[in-house]
Order: C-alpha cells, then sequence, then structure tokens
C-alpha cells in the first residue's frame, strides 16, 4: 500500500510540475546552433555552414505562448571550375515571431507552433557581392514535449505545413529572381529535438 501512495505522489508531482511551467506569467527559452562541414573527396569542392538562432517566449494565458527567435546564418561553397576555385557565400540575420499552443496538463504534451520566419542577407562571390536575399515564409509544426522536470523540456517536432518566398535580387542589370515554396513535411522517422527551458 505504502508503494501505491509514493508512485500516485510522483505521479501527481510530474502532472503539477508540467503544468506550473505553461501557466501564465512564466518564460520559455531555447533555440538552435547548427555547424555543417561537406568535402567531395579528391576534390576542391567543399562547403561550411552555420547558424545560430535563439529564442524566447512567453506565456500570455496557460497553455499559449508568444516570442521571438533572432539569428544569424552563413554558408560557403567552393567549386573547382576548371582547375580555378570560385567561393560562393550567403550570410544573412533571421527574425521568427511565433506563438505556440500546449494540449492538456501532463508530462507528455502535444503542442503546434505557428510561426513566421524571415531573413535578409546578401551573396558574394570571390568576396564581392552579387546579390541580396530574401526569405519570407509561415509554418505550421506539430510536436510533443516531455517534461522530465519542473524547468526542461525536451521536444519532438516535425516541421509540418509551410509556405516561404525566397528573392534573389542581382548586382546590375539582371532581373530579380523569386521562388516559392509549399509543402507538408511530417517526416516522423526525421524530427526535430530540442530541449526548452521554462522559469
Amino acid at each position: 500500500m505504502k508503494k501505491f501512495y509514493l508512485t500516485l505522489a510522483a505521479v501527481a508531482a510530474l502532472t503539477f510540475a508540467s503544468q506550473a511551467q505553461t501557466e501564465k506569467g512564466k518564460f520559455i527559452v531555447g533555440g538552435g546552433l547548427g555547424f555543417d562541414i561537406e568535402k567531395v573527396k579528391d576534390t576542391d569542392v567543399k562547403s561550411n555552414s552555420f547558424n545560430i538562432m535563439p529564442s524566447a517566449g512567453y506565456f500570455v494565458s496557460d497553455n499559449i505562448a508568444v516570442g521571438l527567435s533572432l539569428g544569424y546564418q552563413w554558408n560557403k561553397n567552393e567549386y573547382d571550375v576548371a582547375a580555378n576555385v570560385t567561393e560562393r557565400t550567403n550570410s544573412a540575420f533571421a527574425v521568427a515571431p511565433f506563438g505556440r499552443w500546449y494540449s492538456a496538463n501532463g508530462p507528455v504534451r502535444f503542442f503546434g507552433q505557428l510561426s513566421v520566419p524571415m531573413s535578409w542577407g546578401n551573396q558574394k562571390v570571390n568576396d564581392e557581392k552579387t546579390a541580396e536575399i530574401a526569405n519570407y515564409g509561415v509554418e505550421l509544426a506539430p510536436g510533443i514535449a516531455y517534461f522530465p522536470t519542473s524547468k526542461i523540456g525536451l521536444e519532438f517536432k516535425v516541421r509540418g505545413l509551410y509556405f516561404n518566398s525566397q528573392s534573389n535580387d542581382p548586382v546590375g542589370d539582371t532581373p530579380k529572381t523569386t521562388v516559392n515554396s509549399f509543402g507538408l513535411n511530417a517526416n516522423s522517422l526525421a524530427p526535430t529535438v530540442g530541449v526548452q527551458f521554462y522559469f
């Protein structure tokens, strides 16, 4: 009987802890950091990329948070064109306001996040600016969060439904190009895994 009461107390504590993290007036802090290097064997072709995107949000009511992500994206590609290596570098400042809704209380909870990712930057070839680039999008991403403690949430999220408009405005007389993409990406075998902090 004593074991039953201990189990019941543990479940109640986990439920209360997860409820306390998404109540009105609390904060959520997280973000992303990435670095990637790729090289084609026996050639001079290689690429490097780096991105950082910290985020913070505030619960305006129980289970509903609004927030903002700010960051920087950079990538560099080197090509072996007739033994004359050409470098292309893209860099951009990124911002993504978001809103997030959590399901009913418990240590495991579903959530949905609506975000508006945007970025502005430029493209350079051999250190000479060749174009200005901009991206505007909307994403609706579903996910699941597990709260092992009162201040940490482990997340699994897929990209979900998205729309993106990317423009490239070259320097000079070359016309501006815009590429629009729309899709649904719900690959459960390749989710985004993350950690959020609640306080």
